[in-house]
């Protein structure tokens, strides 16, 4: 198959890079005060990476608990972060979020609502109240078809299967990005004002995922450092604890927390309710770092099942309230494994669930370090610290997509002219050409794969120095072999392009997150050291990362207010031996 040359130039105001829940939400904002955006997304729109969430969103409505607060969210938020998320943006978050919900109904959202038409919410785990908005256990899905909806009502352009390879910046600001299209290789060439990058974390570097392939490679990481910016946190990996196990090609498929949230009880092979051993007084309402890490326990200490798994039960709960409440997990379960969840239990494991870290921005508008690039959503970092609160990150798309939106208009406006550079012009065109005439022996997909394994042995729910540094051996191996791929383009179209670009941003990811890792030598949420199991106060820092090096990062103080609300984090069933 012949490579494409031909190549399509595009101007806009507002790129945005990522056509999920935060992309949408920001390409919104802008064609709803009359500015030119553009959204560009490697996956269908209705099928990106927010459809698959199921649980909820959080905001404090007061509907089901009228004494809940933003203020009550932000200290539940900053609590189980194990303190390391920023409280400026948990309270950016938090007070908007109420806005947020207003926004999907004003939209035509539908949400679950009690017999009065009040909107219904939800307890999930750690949460003082109930805040949880939900639609079934579709809650993801039908925000990311609202949102589409609204896009397509405004006239927003949307590209879909367009692959965004580079960030385009001259004297570290950025005037646009380069790209090809999947397809037929159709090359694009987009100048832009702002570019908003919205394209995911990066947790497909691990084996078992509830990410799908090729999405949360990693891609967010790899265009922003490449681009000049840093990453926060990418040590901070949420292993959510309840993903399948079978079969094969769907392990990590996730069993939405609603499955607990709806009374859903946790079993070892020995038919035992483990939980009672590890967070008695909240049990399976826990949050997710310690169920997990709870699940792992049993798991390595030989009470596991013998696929290497614990029981989610369900089975007892009234049919009614599963084919209501739990319609999606009904319905996977039915269809990956046969199995009635209304009858029989579910076999699950932790599975890489979400990047608490991200790229380097501010609280306030969510800038990086390069003038006119912004980061939203699992790209970014600073809401969730060491343990995310389920539910939260659905309402961090919609207030930050609004906020970020504003400010890239407002970036435009004080820009006096965009200034271009034929040279990043350039090389974004020769790093696809290179790319596009490798022979080598070395297979895209099998180097991929074994970042996975080296990221599933070295890094996952509980780590040691011995490991990481064992895996940073392994992936300067894989660095070595990556020089030496080969890349097919077919008469299917470009995919295989699009995997090596994927592999580039995965290794740059796994490396953030091996060294990040090392540095952080204490068990804080989802951080678990088995040679430093104690928290360390020393270590109540944001660790910053970029090709140079790691270096630490203080918290700012919570106010008064906020404080006043916070619990003690407690150790209780942080244990790892």
């Amino acid at each position: 198959m012949s490579t494409s040359t031909r190549e399509r130039q595009i101007s806009t105001t507002v790129l945005i890079v990522g056509t999920g829940g935060s992309g949408l939400r920001a390409a919104i904002e802008v064609a709803e005060r009359g500015v030119d955006a553009l959204a560009i997304g490697k996956r269908p729109r209705n099928d990106a990476h927010t459809s698959l969430a199921a649980g909820g969103i959080n905001a404090a409505l007061g509907t089901m608990d009228v004494e809940d607060s933003w203020q009550q969210h932000a200290a539940d938020t900053i609590t189980e972060s194990y303190l390391l998320a920023n409280p400026h943006t948990v309270e950016v978050v938090t007070r908007g979020a109420e806005r947020g919900i207003r926004d999907l109904e004003r939209w035509g959202m539908n949400f679950a609502r009690e017999h009065d038409g009040r909107i219904s919410q939800r307890f999930f785990g750690a949460h003082t109240f109930r805040r949880t908005a939900f639609a079934g256990d579709y809650t993801g899905l039908e925000i990311q078809r609202t949102l589409v909806r609204r896009a397509e009502q405004l006239d927003v352009p949307i590209l879909d299967y367009v692959y965004i390879t580079r960030i385009l910046v001259r004297d570290n600001v950025v005037f646009g990005a380069y790209g090809f299209d999947q397809r037929d290789g159709t090359r694009y060439l987009i100048h832009a004002d702002a570019v908003i990058l919205a394209a995911g974390g990066h947790t497909r570097i691990w084996r078992r995922t509830s990410s799908r392939r090729d999405e949360n490679t990693g891609d967010s990481f790899r265009l922003a450092v490449e681009a000049g910016a840093r990453l926060r946190d990418a040590e901070l990996v949420q292993f959510h604890p309840s993903g399948i196990i079978e079969p094969e090609n769907a392990a990590g498929t996730l069993i939405s927390e609603a499955a607990r949230g709806e009374g859903g009880i946790l079993r070892n092979a020995h038919g035992e309710r483990f939980m009672s051993e590890y967070d008695p007084k909240r049990m399976e309402l826990s949050t997710r770092d310690r169920v997990a890490l709870a699940a792992y326990t049993e798991i390595t200490d030989g009470r596991g099942t013998e696929n290497g798994g614990v029981w989610l039960d369900v089975s007892h709960l009234p049919r009614e309230t599963i084919m209501s409440r739990l319609p999606r997990v009904y319905q996977t379960m039915l269809e990956l494994q046969m199995l009635d969840i209304t009858t029989d239990p579910i076999e699950i494991a932790p599975t890489a669930h979400y990047s608490m870290g991200g790229v380097w921005v501010r609280p306030e508008d969510h800038s990086t370090d390069v003038d006119g690039l912004y980061a939203i959503g699992e790209a970014s970092s600073g809401l969730h610290g060491a343990n995310r609160l389920g539910g939260n990150s659905l309402i961090e798309l919609l207030v930050y997509g609004r906020l970020v939106g504003q400010n890239a208009i407002e970036h435009s406006v004080g820009l006096n002219a965009q200034h271009r550079s034929a040279s990043a012009i350039s090389e974004a065109r020769r790093e696809i050409d290179d790319l596009l005439v490798a022979d080598g022996r070395e297979n895209v997909r099998a180097l991929q794969r074994a970042i996975r394994n080296t990221m599933t042995e070295r890094a996952g729910v509980v780590r040691s120095e011995e490991g990481l540094r064992s895996g940073l051996a392994e992936l300067d191996l894989i660095d070595d072999r990556m020089n030496n791929v080969g890349i097919h383009p077919d008469i299917a179209g470009f995919q295989d392009l699009a995997h090596a670009f994927d592999l580039k941003a995965s290794a740059l990811a796994a490396r953030a997150t091996l060294e990040s890792a090392l540095e952080r030598r204490e068990s804080r949420g989802c951080h678990n050291r088995s040679d430093f199991p104690e928290l360390d106060a020393a270590l109540q820092v944001n660790l910053v990362w970029s090709p140079t090096g790691v270096t630490r990062e203080e918290v700012p103080q919570a106010s008064a207010e906020i404080t006043a609300l916070m619990r003690d984090v407690s150790s209780e069933g942080k244990l790892v031996e």
